[in-house]
């Protein structure tokens, strides 16, 4: 191993001889790695390849007579020369390279024991320890490094990460004002001085510092909209825009002339906006913010021909990024007037076909044209456009439950089925998946093969509480359906051992017991449950309080119907009914018929004898 001082950087650097790369076709060449502690950690190690062409064999021979020597000569020497702990530093750098922070330390440690004013073996030991979070070790290695070498560059810069990330604030600015000094032409250090000024409320500092920038690199369109920003963070709008038009004036750019457009449409001068956002696109056609300034302000001031001709002039552009078009097209959907989507429907249309046709491959935008056309009620080409996103990205876990959403909420519980089933296949990590399968099974009334899901679902949960309390809940609902209650109550009882106050449980645990009239002290005291964790939920105030009807307390039932009454208890047939009895069992008997009379007109056969009870109640009292 030989060492020297490298040319580029004027640092001490190592630079490794490697044997001779001997071949038939070339014998002549020698290779070099070196290795500078001048550049940042993650790219210290990057082999550059030196190939030196030996015009005379004897040079060539000469050079592996020397390596000769000093590789003997290396194995005797390494106790007392820095080679040894140079290698060490190496072997140290490649750990922490692949981010075996604990390795790489343990080297460092044994190097800086033997060679402790070795700079970079500190400097490697501060990064490593810093990543195994040992912040104050990371403090005094970088430190001791750059102690012992104050002219380094990124010595002194990761110590200054270091106070940044222990949040001493002034040590941090006052390292980067020292670096500035030494080294004023890097230009991240002005910005992240500006952050930490603002962040330690120096604002007059800040734009000191971005006149600084100016001074040294000239001013440009980032000083500029840096300023503007700056500016804006410390309330003062007004000024910020002005120094956008003084900028402006001397230096045309289309990303000032849209923000000043923006500006003037905010204060309502639309006029202005346009033709601000027309000298942006004289300088730059298609320049994105502009095209989308100038369409928005063709929108709001009801210039409609003009505005789809400038919007689809930004949607067909396949070089502006999808993901903005998307954001418009949703705030479109979203935001518009009503009258607006009805009136300009086919033109719209017209907008999201041009922007597939720029991005027909793009997962946000068929994400978001599905969207679109199930919100005009053409659930057929919603469902075409997801089941492509799910198609085209096989991988992703998003793209196929938007698929099965839109099946669900048109009903397909077929397809859903199917669908949701192959999904949980792919990805047997995501129940969701089987809980649509069930959900369809159970819409088509296929009970068995939702207990089947279950029964999946606990041999996959692994010790999962939350799957298992899920699947548990569904096995009680799904038994109760089919009729068989006593293995439905021992589903519901094992899903409590799990979440003894899981309140849907509890809630058709003690209904489905009021149905049977049986064990109805315990149904009271799981429902009361469920009513002190969610007053206000009409289902858990309906159970409650006919349970306590049931019991023979019609005058603690009725308050609890009253409170469902507000909170949507008027639109579920059932709760109707049951006020309905209360308040006949308490004679009355008018405001009993109020409530079956709603009942009636809601029923559509959830309540079969409904008619027939209610004639016979106003026969017992002569109506």
């Amino acid at each position: 191993m030989r060492f020297y001082r490298c040319k580029a950087c004027l640092e001490r650097c190592i630079i490794r001889i490697v044997s001779p790369n001997i071949s038939k076709k070339c014998h002549n060449f020698t290779e070099m790695y070196y290795f500078c502690k001048d550049v940042p950690p993650g790219k210290l190690k990057h082999p550059v390849m030196k190939s030196v062409k030996m015009k005379k064999p004897i040079a060539y021979t000469i050079l592996v007579f020397l390596l000769s020597i000093s590789f003997h000569f290396r194995s005797a020497a390494q106790t007392r020369d820095g080679s040894f702990y140079e290698n060490l530093v190496i072997d140290a750098v490649e750990k922490y390279d692949n981010k075996d922070f604990k390795g790489a330390s343990e080297i460092l440690r044994k190097v800086i024991a033997g060679s402790p004013e070795n700079d970079a073996a500190h400097y490697y030991l501060g990064l490593s320890e810093f990543c195994l979070d040992h912040k104050d070790i990371a403090e005094s290695e970088l430190r001791t490094a750059v102690q012992l070498d104050s002219s380094n560059f990124w010595y002194r810069y990761r110590l200054a990460l270091v106070y940044s990330a222990t949040d001493r604030k002034e040590l941090t600015i006052k390292m980067y004002e020292d670096l500035l000094k030494d080294f004023p032409k890097k230009n991240d250090l002005y910005y992240n001085l500006i952050e930490l000024y603002l962040s330690d409320n120096q604002s007059d500092r800040a734009l000191e510092t971005l006149s600084q920038i100016e001074a040294v690199f000239g001013r440009n369109d980032a000083t500029a909209m840096t300023r503007f920003q700056l500016l804006g963070r410390l309330g003062r709008q007004e000024e910020a825009y002005k120094s956008l038009e003084e900028y402006n004036r001397e230096y045309s750019s289309p990303q000032v002339l849209s923000v000043l457009g923006d500006y003037q449409m905010s204060m309502y001068n639309d006029s202005l906006a346009i033709s601000l956002y027309d000298e942006a696109l004289d300088l730059e056609p298609g320049f994105a913010p502009a095209l989308l300034g100038k369409a928005e302000a063709l929108r709001v001031t009801r210039r409609y021909d003009q505005y789809f001709s400038v919007v689809n002039r930004f949607l067909s552009d396949d070089a502006i990024p999808a993901a903005g078009k998307c954001d418009y097209l949703k705030a479109i959907m979203q935001r518009s007037d009503p009258m607006f989507l009805k009136t300009f429907m086919p033109r719209i249309d017209s907008m999201m076909v041009n922007t597939l046709a720029a991005h027909p491959k793009d997962s946000s935008m068929l994400l978001t044209a599905g969207i679109y056309y199930f919100g005009t009620d053409r659930e057929d080409v919603a469902r075409k456009y997801l089941k492509e996103n799910m198609d085209l990205y096989p991988e992703s876990v998003s793209a196929a439950a938007n698929y099965m959403e839109v099946l669900m909420y048109s009903k397909e519980w077929g397809a859903l089925a199917s669908e949701s089933e192959a999904a949980y296949r792919k990805f047997p990590h995501e129940t969701a998946f089987l809980e649509l399968s069930s959900m369809a099974h159970y819409n088509m009334g296929e009970y068995g093969k939702v207990l089947d899901n279950c029964r999946t679902m606990l041999a996959d949960a692994e010790g999962d509480s939350l799957k298992s309390l899920t699947a548990y809940s569904t096995m009680g609902d799904m038994y109760h359906q089919i009729g068989e209650n006593s293995k439905a109550y021992k589903a519901y009882d094992k899903a409590l051992e799990i979440n003894a106050g899981y309140a849907p449980v509890l809630n058709n645990y003690a209904f489905y017991l009021s149905m049977e009239g049986r064990k109805l002290k315990k149904a009271a005291a799981m429902s009361k449950i469920t009513v002190d964790q969610e007053p206000d939920n009409p289902t858990y105030l309906d159970t409650y309080a006919w349970i306590l009807f049931l019991q023979g307390k019609p005058e603690e039932a009725k308050p609890y119907f009253k409170h469902a009454m507000l909170y949507g208890g008027k639109d579920s047939v059932v709760i109707l009914d049951h006020y309905a009895e209360v308040l006949y069992a308490l004679k009355e008997y008018d405001l009993a018929m109020v409530y079956w009379n709603q009942a009636r007109l809601k029923n559509n056969n959830e309540i079969p004898d409904l008619d027939q009870r209610i004639k016979e109640r106003k026969e017992a009292i002569g109506k």
